[in-house]
């Protein structure tokens, strides 16, 4: 709401000023560095500038004009400080309006993605490997992202491009079929195919010609050998399906798993576009596109013919817009992929389509473990399904310990362990990496998951012992300092929202989250809520309501599960 008055300060005074020196004129509005100088502010220096009057006659205009905005209602005072105006709200009245706002509106905001379509490729992991930590970013933080879009009216398409093509799978395919043992990978596929995955390579080490056979199947696999295809697709069946356990846990879903291998058909006329607009060139042997002397050339196909990622990328990408006609498409990939989609849009733009401005790459940081990467641990994969019990567990002692008879334990010690790790994981803006200490992720103290939980289940056990009504409402017990911020973070909702699409970043949501969850607690420390006037306390039942609403849509929109007891 803060930025819906800033917005109608500025287009109002550009108007009226405008009107008033006869030129266009550009009004900045920002919030003041300081709290104490107020809640609004509006720099002149840019407005004397333009209109090449004295400062102090500028000031008084824009004072003028400002006594006659729209919004003028929601400020008591207008303090002058050298070339900076500034507003300080009235509290009585703009608390007014946040409350009654929400009455009316609810939780609904500007729907500003209407008839938008934006598509998130996220998660993607290989087949024939365990669904490890290290897709836990990826899912989780893209899983977000298309939530909040959502909310914001978007149409999200979204897709798991899983990893179910390449040579690994002629050395899968090999070492199945020479010395695999069939009962075993049909009790336990993912473990199996890993440790056949595993000692091939130990066997090519001392025999090389093991690689050429594998590139052999797998050319074969392209061709569309039936026995190949057959085991490949009873590969990707069982890997899919152990994948959908971790997606269960972590309530993630999608809209299409179309993994690498659907593009096999849809490459070739990604290669003979390029030929035709003259793009491909052969260097040594194999035929690249030419990027300049910015970037490295981007490699289509290999001297022998096969295609790697880009081309892959490219098929895939044309075929969303085609299918789906996006407005915008990212992809959620490490911070260590960052050349590879900067050559992607640099081959698009090459091509001659304007969308390349459409693609984004949402970049994030590493898993660490005592500030190591975390991925492996004496020297096996850490499997997330793995992590997610164990959280549980955790959370499921802390129960036993704080609550032993409450009902469901299990399943709400499950919600809390695995909301902890979603937690832990979005609160920190994404290109940085994430420390991984399950102790302190479960923590309910603290800047946790387990937190908000918390904090949300103590306004409800609250509200479902008191009934209250919106209809007579004492605002002016909302103008003290520790109530008015839960108002005007309150108003801050949508604004948080929009932040969190523009950055792409759900720790903007998950910060303010946290916010809310501490004001509501010094709130509640401050101020007892159960008092004997109706109105008072109608109006503390009224806050609180609100601002549980908004704690539980804001851990829905992360990807958190929200809980009644605890």
């Amino acid at each position: 709401m803060i930025d819906k008055i800033k917005n109608i300060i500025r287009q109002e005074l550009e108007v009226n000023l405008s009107s008033h020196y006869g030129e266009s004129i550009n009004v900045v509005v920002e919030e003041p560095k300081s709290s104490n100088l107020g809640d609004i502010s509006i720099p002149v220096f840019s407005i004397v500038k333009t209109v090449r009057k004295p400062l102090n006659e500028v000031a008084d205009t824009v004072v003028e004009k400002i006594q006659e905005l729209e919004v003028r209602e929601l400020f008591k005072e207008i303090n002058r400080v050298g070339g900076f105006i500034n507003l300080t709200l009235n509290r009585l009245a703009f608390s007014k309006k946040v409350i009654d706002n929400y009455f009316v509106n609810g939780l609904s905001v500007e729907q500003v993605g209407k008839e938008k379509t934006i598509v998130i490729d996220y998660s993607s992991p290989n087949i024939a490997k365990p669904f490890s930590v290290g897709h836990l970013r990826s899912t989780i933080i893209g899983h977000s992202i298309g939530n909040i879009l959502e909310k914001l009216g978007y149409q999200v398409v979204r897709i798991n491009h899983l990893g179910d093509f390449g040579t690994q799978f002629g050395k899968i395919i090999y070492a199945y079929l020479n010395f695999g043992d069939k009962q075993k990978v049909e009790e336990n596929p993912i473990e199996e195919l890993v440790k056949l995955y595993v000692e091939f390579h130990e066997l090519a080490k001392e025999n090389p010609i093991l690689e050429d056979k594998a590139r052999e199947i797998f050319k074969e696999l392209e061709q569309g050998n039936p026995e190949y295809q057959k085991l490949w697709e009873h590969f990707r069946e069982v890997s899919l399906a152990e994948y959908m356990k971790v997606y269960e846990m972590l309530n993630v879903h999608f809209d299409s798993y179309n993994g690498e291998a659907f593009y096999n058909d849809k490459m070739q006329a990604v290669v003979d576009e390029l030929k035709v607009k003259g793009l491909l060139k052969k260097d040594e042997g194999a035929m690249i596109v030419d990027l300049g002397n910015d970037m490295p050339p981007a490699l289509i196909q290999k001297s022998d013919g096969s295609t790697l990622y880009i081309t892959r990328d490219l098929a895939a990408l044309f075929y969303r817009k085609n299918t789906y006609h996006f407005d915008e498409v990212l992809y959620v990939v490490g911070n260590e992929q960052k050349l590879h989609f900067e050559q992607l849009k640099a081959v698009v733009r090459k091509m001659g389509y304007g969308f390349y401005q459409d693609i984004h790459h949402i970049n994030f940081g590493l898993v660490l473990q005592d500030g190591k990467k975390m991925s492996t641990r004496k020297g096996k994969i850490v499997k997330l399904e793995d992590v997610l019990v164990e959280a549980s567990n955790l959370s499921l002692d802390y129960i036993n310990e704080k609550n032993p008879c409450l009902v469901n334990k299990e399943e709400i010690a499950r919600k809390i362990g695995v909301s902890a790790i979603i937690f832990n994981d979005l609160k920190n803006y994404r290109t940085n990496d994430v420390e991984f200490d399950l102790q302190e992720m479960v923590n309910f103290v603290g800047q946790t998951g387990p937190y908000l939980q918390y904090t949300s289940v103590r306004i409800s056990s609250v509200l479902e012992e008191n009934n209250f009504s919106n209809s007579e409402l004492m605002y002016d017990l909302l103008v003290q300092d520790h109530s008015f911020d839960l108002i005007k973070t309150i108003a801050q909702y949508e604004e948080i929202l929009n932040k969190a699409k523009e950055e792409y970043s759900p720790s903007v949501l998950a910060k303010y989250l946290l916010n809310l969850a501490s004001y509501f607690n010094s709130f509640y420390a401050k101020e007892k809520i159960m008092v004997d006037d109706l109105k008072e306390r109608n109006t503390k039942l009224c806050l609180i309501s609100i601002i549980r609403n908004i704690l539980d849509e804001g851990m829905n929109l992360l990807g958190m599960q929200v809980i009644r007891k605890m």
